[in-house]
């Protein structure tokens, strides 16, 4: 079958970092092309240059549909019939369902003005298509983040597209809502549309995947048929590392001393999302990692932001025994919580300072004598996490924005454990995150506990809950369905406590 889409030679360089190495990449129509490798690796810049954000070093080659091509920005890449879902979310939330997904293109009247009528009916259209339950009308600031992923997703299908480049893109999805998406690409193969797919999760990759093609350091390292893969080879042609060397056997180092008891916990008030959260009671204890599973929409996050005083709450928190008055996050900072939030470009990072200013942000005064910063000190201690958690930055001075998510991912986490809280809170700690980051950020959090620090991880992803828990408390539609022992927790157990 001819290709589509032809990289050869494909090199990007920049300050200090090269990005790409002579990367060769073929794409063809009705093909489901999976893009593995660790973050850092190259995929996102590769994916850029595809749709004209970054020009390519010279002396590579572009083809399209058998034409050389200088593919010269995002507009030119729709033209050719390529186009993009990033993993970051790209909605405007004060519009609404259709006018995101027609932004630029707005259907004209007779007038000139808007045709509202046609807009809302072809959006409908597409929703359907997608089998996304979501009113064409309805003010995307009110959805949920899954729901906003599917928007980014119906938007890119309305522009009947020959090649859709989609990064990551169940990431924030519910099982259900991963499902649609696994069947509509499957539907759009079949339609003789070609679909790029970047994922980190091994299940979804040979559920999905036609052929694979793996990078490395910036190199091409592979590429073939799914069929001739296996999952030890995929890891090792990704990390250059064996699956067993990955992982290693699960310690528990809770002790029987209760650090955090929650009772009667709930929302005073219901989100914008119309999410409801009551009546959440469970203990942590000290050196415990209690994980967090739970639907899309089942409050999982909103428990998590009642604990650290980011949102009103009723309901009683000890920390030690004695009543918790939790405010605010300073509240809870104090009291010995830090907090990586699921969201680390709105909520994480500052991402037009340095690594360093970030690291740095949640124990500044550390650093401090007289208000004035001691610079070394802080780069010393910055450089020691780069090298801990393998950061891939070339210095501490970059700006976080051009790093990988990954990599941004790890800075977050950096700056709590930096600290050293007492309790710390994760939420989707390894979403966007490669095999290997994967397996760093586990063995970082079982040392953190086996140090005595409590930590609460909430994921999606089932498989790492059930790897790094002691326990596994399941939501419900806001409430606790479920709190299983380690030997009770299962796949089949915990989506049994989560679905009803």
């Amino acid at each position: 079958m001819t290709p589509f889409l032809e990289m050869h030679g494909i090199s990007k360089t920049f300050p200090g970092v090269k990005a790409l190495n002579r990367v060769d990449l073929e794409l063809r129509l009705g093909e489901v092309h999976v893009l593995a490798g660790e973050n850092g690796a190259g995929k996102s810049t590769l994916m850029k240059i595809m749709t004209g954000v970054y020009r390519a070093d010279p002396g590579g080659i572009i083809r399209v549909d058998g034409h050389d091509t200088v593919i010269r920005d995002p507009v030119h890449a729709r033209h050719l019939g390529i186009s993009i879902i990033y993993q970051e979310l790209a909605v405007v939330n004060n519009m609404t369902v259709a006018e995101n997904i027609y932004l630029a293109r707005e259907p004209l009247g007779p007038t000139g003005l808007i045709d509202r009528r046609k807009m809302n009916a072809d959006a409908r259209a597409v929703l359907a298509e997608l089998e996304i339950a979501i009113d064409p009308e309805t003010q995307v600031g009110n959805l949920s983040i899954g729901q906003k992923q599917m928007v980014e997703i119906a938007r890119a299908i309305s522009y009947r597209s020959k090649l859709i480049i989609m990064d990551e893109p169940t990431a924030s999805l519910s099982h259900h809502e991963a499902t649609t998406l696994t069947r509509m690409v499957r539907k759009l193969a079949a339609q003789n549309i070609g679909v790029v797919y970047i994922s980190h999760r091994m299940d979804e990759i040979f559920e999905i995947a036609d052929r694979v093609t793996v990078l490395r350091d910036g190199e091409t390292v592979d590429s073939r048929p799914i069929g001739e893969m296996s999952r030890e080879l995929l890891v090792r042609k990704m990390v250059d590392r064996d699956l067993s060397q990955l992982f290693g056997v699960h310690r528990s180092h809770a002790t029987d001393e209760v650090l955090l008891s929650v009772r009667g916990l709930g929302l005073k008030r219901p989100t914008a999302q119309g999410a409801r959260v009551s009546d959440v009671s469970f203990d942590l204890h000290r050196g415990e990692v209690l994980g967090f599973f739970g639907l899309v929409g089942a409050g999982r996050t909103e428990v998590m932001e009642m604990i650290f005083g980011s949102r009103p709450h009723v309901g009683e928190i000890r920390i030690d025994g004695a009543t918790a008055r939790i405010d605010s996050p300073s509240d809870a900072i104090e009291l010995g919580i830090g907090f990586v939030t699921e969201d680390r470009k709105e909520q994480g990072l500052v991402l037009g300072m340095s690594v360093r200013e970030n690291f740095s942000l949640t124990h500044l005064s550390d650093y401090c004598r007289l208000d004035v910063v001691n610079r070394k000190r802080e780069t010393d201690a910055c450089v020691n996490f780069i090298r801990a958690l393998g950061i891939k930055t070339p210095t501490p001075e970059q700006k976080t924005l051009n790093l990988s998510g990954g990599n941004q991912q790890k800075v977050v986490i950096a700056k709590w454990v930096a600290r050293r809280p007492r309790i710390l809170i994760v939420d989707e700690p390894t979403r966007g995150i490669d095999i290997g980051a994967k397996a760093e950020v586990h063995t970082l959090l079982n040392r953190l506990a086996e140090d005595g620090m409590s930590i609460i991880v909430v994921s999606s992803d089932l498989p790492e809950i059930l790897a790094i828990s002691d326990r596994v408390v399941v939501l419900k539609e806001g409430s606790i369905s479920g709190i299983l022992g380690r030997d009770d927790a299962t796949q089949e157990s915990v989506m049994l406590a989560a679905t009803g």
